[in-house]
């Protein structure tokens, strides 16, 4: 589905990624995890082709994304806010991207059902502009406008940011059961070991833009492995951050 091949992409002295070879396969759900700077939202913009990489190339199913647009059809991402369009109503701009990849009125409300517990009553009817919603209520709706042409690949950055835990536990299985249904390949990055460890078959490590270890989590085996690097215990409670994040179970040392 995804290869990387010597993709190296540096902001002055710094090397954000640098990554000589890798592979992600069709119907993998991969949790990229690493401390702040690791190079987590680099890495994805660069396979959106959202920035200009200095080196090496990233293709998906065969087509070099700096060339071709062909792959945008079956790709959904939600890096951040700068994604929405935050002066239409969440309906509107569902109607919006459902226009974009050619979906009726219908097929758009009918694809919304299953999104109804993630939103909570808090999202549709609620007559007011994406902008005026809380950072929350507007992480759902760049997850679900993500999610709305069904692709089959998937890039959430971050998407347990700012979520209840009663969300974050929706979303999960929301996630777990789309890959189950389509096949579908998702890339998922967050500083929530647990919720990574949890959904994710697949573990990649990044440490200073390299991808140091690639774990198989299909047993859900990576816990102890993360535990020793970030050190860390998912045994003890989870540490609710103001952003209502439930990070790892206790605060990760190094960089954050």
């Amino acid at each position: 589905m995804i290869t990387i091949s010597n993709l190296k992409k540096c902001f002055g002295e710094k090397v954000a990624v640098n990554v000589s070879e890798y592979t992600i396969n069709q119907g993998t759900m991969l949790g990229l995890v690493g401390n702040n700077g690791a190079g987590k939202t680099t890495l994805f913009r660069l396979i959106l082709d959202l920035l200009q990489a200095d080196e090496g190339e990233v293709h998906i199913n065969h087509v070099d994304v700096s060339k071709s647009e062909e792959w945008k059809q079956h790709t959904g991402a939600f890096i951040d806010d700068s994604f929405l369009i935050d002066y239409l109503t969440p309906e509107e701009y569902f109607y919006f991207l459902g226009r974009v990849y050619g979906l009726k009125k219908e097929e758009i409300d009918n694809r919304l059902t299953p999104f109804t517990r993630f939103m909570n009553g808090e999202v549709l009817g609620q007559k007011k502009l994406i902008r005026d919603f809380s950072r929350g209520n507007k992480q759902k709706v760049g997850i679900i406008g993500a999610m709305l042409h069904r692709p089959s690949l998937l890039i959430l950055d971050e998407p347990f940011n700012f979520l209840d835990p009663s969300s974050q536990s929706v979303i999960k299985h929301v996630l777990a059961e789309y890959n189950k249904e389509t096949g579908a390949t998702i890339l998922v990055s967050s500083h929530n070991l647990n919720h990574t460890t949890d959904v994710c078959n697949r573990i990649a490590l990044l440490e200073n833009g390299i991808i140091i270890r690639d774990i198989d989590n299909a047993d859900h085996t990576a816990e102890q492995e993360l535990e020793s690097y970030f050190n860390v215990d998912f045994t003890e409670e989870p540490i609710p951050t103001e952003s209502t994040e439930y990070i790892a179970n206790t605060e990760m040392k190094g960089t954050l």
